[in-house]
């Protein structure tokens, strides 16, 4: 049974905190042990808190109740504290000495352990030189662990949710990694096959504007002065320079990935899957082009994802600057307008609006048709206050009558909801917003070409001119903002791809549904059904250059003439699209000219791909063979429904089974006062700087060279000074990995502080000096005996390893429910209460030299801070 233990306990620590130092080669098999020959069969271990009839000296007694009023106090300094600031707490640490490991050691050779160990706790040298090692033995291939005594046959994959390439990984990303390394960790050590594969985002719209940004400063230089071809050579130009920085970061955090499979959405091979998917949604009738409302920024000139959009909740009026234009916009007001009844001089309809602008594109006004306000003037035609056109006040049961005056004025081309309802009545839509965010020509000479805020202005003095303006008040209101550019986003009628996403939908919501595919936490699941019962067709265009070319041609002779829509062919190949093109002419391919779609396909839909396309698809791999679906998708929960419900979408369509059959959602981490963390806050952490340590100037120096605008710098720089007024000090990879993997991630936001990290690096220490003490004890000839000749030689012996089996049992549960928040505290109880509160102090009474037993425990229950021959296995 003590064996079982052993490997059973020294499993959950290699999987929470990151094995930098290797496993000992003592690794007594997981099965087959007879119980242990010390014990008779009718006295089972005993669990109780004091070993059994064990004599405390006097001695005993007093240094416990001294360390019982030692914690004491510390509690109560910990609560006066808490009543502190938040700046004040975060004062409360001193500098470590920081020891290096200083023996010559090349890249990927082992780390040479045979020196004595630092008299304290280092991350630095704990963490040298070790994961180098780890990648050249090949300990993260699946290949490698077939070869284990204890494999297991079976298979365990995940992907790792592809980071952007333009950004470096926050905490968030952090905790990802700590909660996915742990399980995959866990699963290498019960001997299954384990397949974790890294990969990144191109990130279209971000990566595009970071290199445009570049040019800009270094060579004053415009995307559209250079070629199509000659921009994407710059794109890459920085990929390759600066997309790395990821991958070190992942290292930093130990994350045991398999480098050889790692995947770029913007690959060989992925370009090659996001090809042959729109070829066979198309086929399918999944994929079309139409002229739809889409969400358009007008600063990016693109259309861009529902992710894109912030809805910025205004309180009532509200001043901001926009990109682009010259003064600030105020928002956040009720413009009440009069539209004449015509035929009778004195009546008139009041509408409400917060856009005026858009009042060139009014095509009617609409009311509820059991409003008796207006029964009466059912049928009638209105004027436009700026046309003097006749406009027709419609009724429809979607008006609401109790907001505002119960009319509205219907605007199809710049708002969903007037969309559908000008489709219901058969009304033509006016666009009256261009691309660039100017006013077109359907507004007339006076208001053409003028940025559509400034166009606001006039169109106000236009009313009161006329007598049409009836009052002006503050409104709550909801604004959306393009999150990449800043700039309030338009809704434009525009062109584009879609993906129709009702029947994919009603199966993702099925699996959901039917047990099929398992959300936890489950309250997740409410989310789920209502985004796919209210899903719409997803449009998938985007007019920028970097990205995956849409592979869709527009037969250039065949459009626009009669009146006839455009004759538009797919295929994988120009050569394959000229054969579709020429069985739908009825004309031979070789006469007719192409033109292929200039837009990229949305980053979302390379990324619905990408637990399939990372491991081969379409191509019939080994891998996919092997390793789809996944076992299991961990990711934040705010990408639900933006990436894992598309995922689910795409990959039943298009292999015909769920992508994985369980997802893992954990919480979003924000920071000890409970803010999201944010660029503009300057609460956004690099894990580096709470690895390594970073002074305060190196923190504001990062948030000078970031993109932010000269307001928001000021902010965040004075934000950073109050909670970092010391910077932050050197925490280590395992003291970061333990304090994330011990919240509950999987219930309400993570709120994490820097101080909690630093208490996890207390702990450290306190392994790390207990096993200082065990070494010495052990001396440099000790040899661990095997498994089987192991067996309790005291009582107390008997009962630290009763207390070492419940531990494993928690920790068991914790692995298997994955909630490592029970494994965290499993562990941090046992070596604090029961083993050096107890049972250390018991052996240093007795015995000033520990059993062999007790040893070999130590030396399996904490790989990362023994230094011996053992390696990982």
């Amino acid at each position: 049974m003590c064996s079982v233990c052993v490997e059973q306990i020294l499993t959950r620590f290699q999987a929470l905190l990151m094995p930098h130092l290797p496993l000992a080669s003592f690794r007594p098999p997981l099965w087959g042990l007879r119980p242990s020959r010390g014990l008779p069969r009718s006295h089972p271990l005993s669990t109780q808190s004091e070993p059994h009839g064990s004599h405390i000296t006097r001695r005993n007694r007093e240094a416990k109740q001294k360390r019982l009023r030692e914690k004491q106090a510390a509690l109560e300094a910990g609560i006066a504290r808490k009543s502190k600031s938040p700046a004040e707490s975060s004062k409360a640490w001193t500098p470590k000495e920081i020891v290096l490991y200083e023996i010559p050691t090349e890249p990927g050779e082992k780390k040479d352990v045979s020196q004595p160990l630092p008299p304290a706790y280092s991350p630095r040298y704990v963490e040298a030189a070790w994961y180098p090692w780890w990648v050249r033995e090949g300990f993260f291939k699946p290949e490698y662990q077939t070869q284990l005594p204890h494999a297991t046959g079976e298979t365990f994959s995940m992907c790792i949710p592809p980071p952007n390439v333009t950004g470096s990984l926050h905490i968030g990303h952090a905790l990802t990694v700590a909660i996915q390394d742990a399980l995959v960790r866990w699963h290498r050590m019960r001997g299954d096959q384990v397949l974790w594969v890294p990969g990144s985002d191109h990130a279209g719209i971000a990566t595009q504007a970071v290199v445009e940004k570049q040019l800009w400063k270094e060579r004053r230089v415009r995307r559209h002065e250079l070629s199509r071809e000659e921009f994407l050579r710059e794109v890459w130009k920085w990929k390759d320079e600066k997309g790395g920085e990821i991958c070190e970061q992942l290292r930093a955090l130990g994350a045991s990935l398999d480098w050889d499979r790692e995947c770029f959405t913007m690959d060989p091979g992925s370009s090659a899957a996001v090809t042959e998917a729109f070829v066979r949604l198309h086929k399918a009738g999944l994929l079309y082009r139409n002229r739809q409302l889409v969400n358009w920024s007008c600063t990016l000139r693109s259309a861009i994802s529902d992710i894109e959009v912030e809805s910025r909740p205004l309180p009532g009026r509200t001043e901001l600057r926009l990109p682009g234009c010259p003064t600030p916009v105020s928002f956040g007001l009720l413009v009440s307008v009069a539209f004449p009844v015509d035929g009778e001089p004195d009546a008139e309809v009041v509408v409400g609006t917060t856009r005026p602008e858009t009042l060139p594109g009014d095509v009617a006004v609409a009311v509820h048709p059991d409003d008796s306000r207006y029964t009466h003037l059912h049928g009638r035609q209105l004027r436009h206050p700026l046309t003097g056109q006749l406009l027709p006040l419609i009724t429809d049961s979607a008006v609401q009558p109790h907001v505002g005056t119960g009319a509205v004025k219907v605007t199809p081309a710049h708002s969903p909801a007037d969309a559908e309802l000008g489709a219901r009545h058969g009304l033509s839509p006016l666009s009256v917003i261009a691309e660039d965010g100017t006013m077109t020509s359907l507004c007339g000479d006076w208001l053409q070409g003028l940025h559509r805020f400034l166009a606001r202005g006039k169109i106000m003095s236009a009313l009161r001119e006329r007598g049409l303006f009836r009052g002006l008040q503050d409104h709550p209101m909801v604004l959306p903002i393009c999150s990449r550019s800043g700039d309030v986003v338009e809704y434009l009628l525009k062109s584009q791809w879609f993906v129709r996403c009702r029947e994919m939908g009603d199966r993702a919501a099925q699996a959901v549904e039917s047990g099929a595919l398992e959300l936890s936490p489950s309250f997740h699941q409410k989310n789920w059904q209502h985004w796919f019962s209210h899903i719409g067709d997803w449009c998938v265009s985007r007019q920028l250059w970097w990205g995956h070319r849409i592979p869709a041609y527009l037969v250039v002779e065949e459009h626009a003439e009669d009146g006839r829509k455009d004759c538009w062919v797919v295929g994988r190949t120009e050569a394959e699209a000229r054969e579709v093109a020429a069985e739908l002419t009825g004309r031979p391919g070789a006469e007719l000219t192409l033109a292929r779609d200039p837009d990229v396909l949305d980053t979302w839909f390379s990324s619905a791909l990408f637990p399939f396309s990372a491991l081969g698809w379409p191509q019939e791999t080994q891998d996919l063979a092997r390793f789809y679906p996944l076992s299991l998708l961990e990711t934040g929960s705010d990408l639900l429904l933006f990436w894992v419900g598309r995922m689910v979408m795409l990959g039943t369509q298009l292999t015909g089974q769920l992508p994985f059959s369980k997802v893992l959602l954990h919480s979003m981490v924000r920071d000890r006062q409970g803010r999201k963390m944010s660029k503009s806050l300057g609460n956004v952490l690099d894990p580096r700087d709470i690895i390594s340590g970073v002074e305060l100037q190196v923190l504001q120096e990062k948030l000078e060279d970031g993109n932010l605008d000269p307001a928001e710098l000021v902010i965040a720089a004075a934000a950073q000074r109050k909670d970092f007024p010391h910077g932050i000090p050197e925490c280590g990879t395992d003291a970061l990995r333990f304090t994330l993997c011990s919240h509950g991630a999987l219930g309400g936001d993570l709120h994490l502080s820097v101080s909690e990290v630093l208490s996890s690096r207390h702990f450290c220490n306190k392994i790390w000096n207990a096993l200082r003490f065990i070494l010495n004890a052990l001396g440099e000839k000790f040899v661990p005996q095997p498994a089987e000749e192991l067996s309790p030689s005291s009582p107390v012996d008997a009962w630290i390893l009763s207390c070492l089996a419940r531990t494993a049992r928690e920790c068991e549960q914790g692995f298997l429910t994955q909630e490592l928040s029970l494994v965290t505290h499993a562990l941090h109880h046992f070596w604090l209460h029961n083993l050096c509160d107890v049972y250390l102090v018991m052996l240093l009474a007795q015995d000033p030299c520990p059993s062999s037993l007790f040893l070999n425990l130590f030396k399996n229950l904490c790989p990362f801070y023994f230094f011996k021959d053992w390696h990982l296995s």
